[in-house]
């Protein structure tokens, strides 16, 4: 090595060290930016919670030059999707094609009840587009990527991939699983019992709160949230539960009961037609006005019969609010997703038990003096 090389070296070593901070500086840089953007569609989504369904909530915005000129989220079932209503909002069409476009889910590439939104992208211009994951829909399922490519388009895919799926995992459960995303919910006392023995019931019935009024709201606007809600006979005939969302602003779901000898007459509230109704029974009845009479096998699991009729009808999301029999054959069969319990400060030393549920996945938090826990299947 010549002395002239010798001299040398250390600034090429420098050089190359600077290189390399500068390169990777770049590269963290625009991952955080595409991240910090993605996060923004994600949060926009999140405003179609309870109304976009059965279509996932997506959300979008549009980027040029590091600033946000446009955003949108998927209109209420049948409306525009999350992109057209982005792109619309755009005040200067001018700057799209030097834009990029962040999407939390692949834009679609079929006819619906709406035209594809990888058309309307393509038609004005649009040669950036950062998706967080793909559509499993057989119906997109990577066409809607493979279009924008073939036309010229800039595709990166993956993007906050993990929250996306978080965010679409009511819609990815129906899509993945054939399934609707299932919460179990329930409220127990301090001593672990759903409910107090017979002599504490009311008459007529009603409920036998638990949970304070805070909690109650919190629940109200779950309902709002998923598409169905289902109870088993006997909370029915103990409790005469309405189901809906009259704490809380929003459309209340779907009622589902289960009625396997059509106990549940015209007095209880769950048959009063004020929202769609759908009752598993061991009967074919005719349906009547807004209540759907489905007939399931009783001497077979039920689990998987009740996801298959949510299934049919196109409900991506149900709440099972009880009672214990209801509940538990979710639990043995391991169809659940999630389960939300609240403990409030009562104790009633005897009376119907609680489930008992395991999962490694777990968060809790105060409301008042009410606790709810969090637990996630595994």
């Amino acid at each position: 090595m010549s002395r002239a090389t010798l001299a040398l070296s250390p600034f090429f070593i420098f050089l190359s060290c600077t290189i390399t901070v500068v390169y990777f500086s770049l590269y963290f840089y625009n991952v955080n930016i595409a991240d910090k953007f993605m996060a923004r569609a994600i949060a926009l989504g999140k405003n179609a919670m309870g109304t976009a369904a059965p279509n996932p909530m997506v959300g979008c915005c549009i980027v040029y030059n590091g600033a946000i000129i446009g955003e949108g989220f998927t209109s209420p079932f049948g409306g525009p999707h999350a992109e057209v209503n982005a792109i619309k909002s755009v005040k200067n069409k001018d700057l799209l094609p030097l834009s990029t476009l962040y999407v939390t889910l692949e834009p679609c590439s079929h006819y619906g009840k709406t035209p594809p939104c990888a058309d309307f992208i393509l038609d004005k211009g649009i040669k950036s587009v950062v998706i967080g994951i793909s559509d499993p829909n057989r119906k997109v399922a990577g066409k809607g990527i493979e279009r924008l490519r073939r036309n010229g388009v800039q595709v990166t895919l993956g993007v906050m991939d993990k929250a996306c799926r978080e965010h679409h995992k009511r819609f990815l459960s129906f899509q993945e699983k054939n399934r609707p995303y299932i919460i179990l919910k329930w409220a127990e006392s301090q001593d672990g019992f759903l409910a107090p023995s017979n002599n504490k019931r009311t008459s007529p019935p009603q409920p036998y709160w638990i949970s304070n009024s805070s909690s109650q709201q919190l629940v109200h606007r779950w309902r709002s949230e998923e598409m169905a809600i289902l109870v088993g006979t006997q909370t029915v005939l103990d409790d005469n539960p309405k189901l809906d969302v009259r704490h809380w602003k929003g459309t209340s779901p779907t009622r589902v009961v289960i009625d396997r000898d059509l106990k549940i007459s015209d007095r209880y509230h769950v048959m009063d037609e004020r929202q769609n109704t759908i009752v598993l029974t061991e009967f074919d009845k005719p349906n009547h006005g807004n209540t759907i009479f489905e007939p399931i096998r009783f001497n077979e699991p039920l689990a998987p019969q009740i996801c298959a009729v949510l299934y049919k009808h196109e409900i991506i999301s149900v709440i099972v609010e009880g009672g214990a029999r209801t509940l538990m054959t979710f639990i043995d069969e391991g169809l659940w997703d999630e389960a939300r319990i609240f403990r409030g400060p009562v104790y009633f030393n005897e009376g119907l038990k609680a489930p008992q549920l395991s999962g490694k996945h777990r968060q809790t938090q105060q409301i008042l003096n009410d606790t709810l826990t969090l637990i996630y299947h595994d």
